[in-house]
């Protein structure tokens, strides 16, 4: 299904922007900046708006998930809104148990361990989404030429808590029923990516002029792990938006050793962390790759002149890249002072 006309890429407002000219692989008179996570914890007024609200209802919440995605864009002037939602949301919205617990993080009250609990995992329902083409269409609304970017966990990601049953360090549990039961794991990544995928194509439906898909654990597999017993998989998700010309990126952290496979699974732009420069990952990828990142979050706390070194290093080595968007190796840490954030983007706007 094409987009339609009043999408943002085809009225006009986004379709040339910085950041899409980047994804795109152009260098657009002033290279691109914003941050994943750049919306929450971080900053005060979504702290003063939270009070009183859980993590998940406020990503189910259209008016605050449009209010909290737009936060960054007015306090930094970053050049792309990222949809504020949860990984887990695409899980909560076909009917799981979930919730974020404070300071651990998505917590499943049945994980899912066995044949049964896999079958029992229901698809989503017609107007499941709605909430977020609600919130999606709200934030468009607001940003008019600044792009908004979909956000969705990749199905690894999302497989690993609903196996772990919450946050794990190194998805042993996960691992193991990827080895032990290779049928049963690949119906759960199936249903994962599925999910995922309809949750993007809502969003992008609804307005976004971009996608994200995070791995946040595939770090803590091999190559051929991942080549084998998730690629496929992630290759699902964006199968889903096929027909929609939507640039897609795709991040994962601890990904480097395999950046040239996770690129094929159909992304047009990679998402680079903190370990390796971006000179390397474009190498790693055989070049013409557009590249997003790779400023290391641990230095945000660090003099201003250890830091602004370093982004220069990174604008330097993103050069080696057809496109680049700057953007942190991972999401912006939650004691973050965010006017240290303002300013990266005046540097990175200045160059």
């Amino acid at each position: 299904m094409p987009l339609t006309p009043d999408h943002p890429l085809l009225d006009g407002r986004t379709g040339t922007s910085s950041l899409v000219r980047a994804y795109r692989g152009d260098r657009p008179e002033r290279t691109p900046v914003w941050f994943m996570r750049q919306a929450g914890r971080s900053l005060p007024e979504y702290r003063e708006l939270r009070v009183g609200t859980q993590m998940l209802e406020a990503c189910l919440t259209p008016e605050l998930a449009s209010e909290i995605t737009l936060q960054p864009v007015r306090r930094h002037g970053v050049d792309a809104a990222i949809f504020f939602s949860d990984i887990v949301i695409p899980a909560r919205l076909a009917g799981a148990d979930v919730e974020i617990v404070p300071g651990t993080g998505p917590v499943f009250a049945n994980p899912i361990r066995t044949a049964q609990d896999v079958a029992a995992l229901r698809p989503l329902e017609p107007g499941a989404l709605d909430p977020i083409r609600e919130a999606v269409a709200r934030t468009v609304a607001e940003l008019g030429s600044t792009p908004l970017i979909g956000f969705a966990g990749a199905p690894f990601t999302l497989a690993s808590y609903l196996v772990e049953g919450g946050p794990s360090k190194d998805q042993q549990r996960t691992r193991a029923l990827m080895y032990t039961e290779p049928q049963l794991w690949a119906t759960l990544l199936n249903w994962c990516a599925d999910v995922a995928g309809e949750f993007l194509v809502a969003q992008v439906e609804a307005g976004a002029s971009a996608v994200q898909l995070f791995d946040s654990w595939v770090g803590s597999l091999s190559e051929q792990q991942y080549v084998r017993r998730v690629a496929p998989h992630s290759k699902r998700v964006f199968s889903h938006l096929r027909g929609f010309d939507v640039p897609k990126v795709h991040f994962g952290l601890g990904g480097g050793e395999f950046l040239r496979a996770m690129h094929g699974i159909g992304a047009d732009v990679m998402g680079v962390d903190w370990r390796i420069p971006l000179d390397l990952a474009e190498e790693r990828l055989g070049g013409g790759v557009p590249l997003q990142g790779n400023i290391d979050p641990a230095l945000l706390g660090a003099p201003w002149r250890i830091l602004e070194a370093h982004v220069e290093d990174v604008l330097a080595r993103g050069l080696s890249a057809p496109g680049h968007v700057v953007n942190l190796g991972h999401g912006v840490p939650p004691d973050t002072d965010p006017d240290v954030l303002t300013r990266i983007v005046e540097l990175v706007h200045d160059r």
